[in-house]
């Protein structure tokens, strides 16, 4: 029992808690106060941001214009043909703007998907499974990064016109169904996004490893394969070289049709700038769309705890 006047254990600690909770407050205030970005860190935003948004301007102030908009004085301000030069886009019988832009859609989302599904596969396999020549089998494919495409270029032409599919969109989908970049990526990720014992745990409570990873893999692995399926869809769509090579006239992706604007002696550079705006629109709806839940994905991933 405590004497009149000197105070119990508990009521100092009681008093204690509000003390402490203020200096923790406090504490939390001046580290934002004192993280808070200065001037330099805002002006060098503003030019990166000026930067990329610039070429992009640049493309729509043409794109507006007419055939005359690169020989005279370049004006900051847009102009009024934008419409037009559109429907010019969509109206050439050379291009075949809708049949291009379909093909450039789903083959994008197929090869994307394809991509998250093998990727975070041998992620899985990689980072959490124990067999013979694993580390050598990551070492090689991550070593096939360092091929450069064109080496391939021949071959693969070979065999898809021996196989009669040149000129169909499978053949630009088939070849890039794997990345060996998303394979390492995956594998990094879900190295240190998934404990080793939340795997046993999962294995001692009777679950299969295909379960495991259903459960666990698949759950942890979701904001790395948002980023991985968001710019490999943007890789599949700019894709140029090898969808140019192995496609005809008649089954183009959409970049390879809008190439055929300037296939002409005259080249009308405002149709064609129109056209690279109408194939960076469903990109930038992508991003403005699923930016957020990305965001918001890759936060939720990074939290621990």
């Amino acid at each position: 029992m405590s004497t009149l006047g000197t105070p119990t254990p508990l009521a100092i600690v009681e008093e204690s808690i509000p003390n402490a909770r203020q200096r923790r407050r406090g504490a939390r205030t001046t580290r934002i106060r004192g993280s808070r970005p200065g001037f330099w860190v805002y002006a060098t935003l503003g030019v990166v941001f000026i930067s990329a948004v610039f070429p992009l301007y640049w493309s729509f102030v043409i794109g507006a214009g007419d055939s005359t908009t690169l020989r005279n004085d370049f004006a900051w301000i847009p102009g009024q043909n934008f419409i037009a030069n559109v429907t010019a886009v969509m109206n050439n019988e050379a291009v075949n703007f809708w049949p291009a832009l379909w093909n450039s859609i789903y083959s994008s989302f197929l090869i994307a998907a394809s991509v998250v599904i093998t990727s975070t596969l041998a992620g899985w396999a990689f980072a959490k499974l124990r067999f013979r020549g694993g580390p050598a089998l990551l070492v090689f494919v991550v070593a096939t990064m360092a091929v450069p495409q064109q080496l391939g270029v021949v071959p693969l032409y070979i065999l898809f016109s021996e196989l009669g599919w040149t000129g169909q969109i499978g053949a630009i989908v088939i070849p890039a169904l794997t990345s060996a970049f998303g394979v390492f990526w995956m594998t990094q990720y879900l190295r240190q996004a998934v404990p080793d014992e939340l795997i046993e745990a999962a294995r001692v409570d009777g679950a299969s490893m295909l379960r495991t990873f259903w459960t666990v893999g698949v759950t942890a692995a979701r904001p790395a394969a948002a980023m991985l399926f968001l710019f490999t869809f943007v890789g599949a769509w700019n894709n140029f070289f090898w969808p140019f090579i192995v496609l005809d006239r008649q089954n183009p992706t959409l970049p390879v049709a809008l190439s055929l604007l300037q296939s002409n002696y005259f080249v009308d550079y405002s149709v064609v700038l129109a056209g690279v705006i109408l194939a960076t629109i469903p990109l930038l709806l992508l991003f403005v769309f699923a930016g957020k839940q990305l965001v918001s994905g890759i936060m939720a991933g990074a939290v621990k705890g």
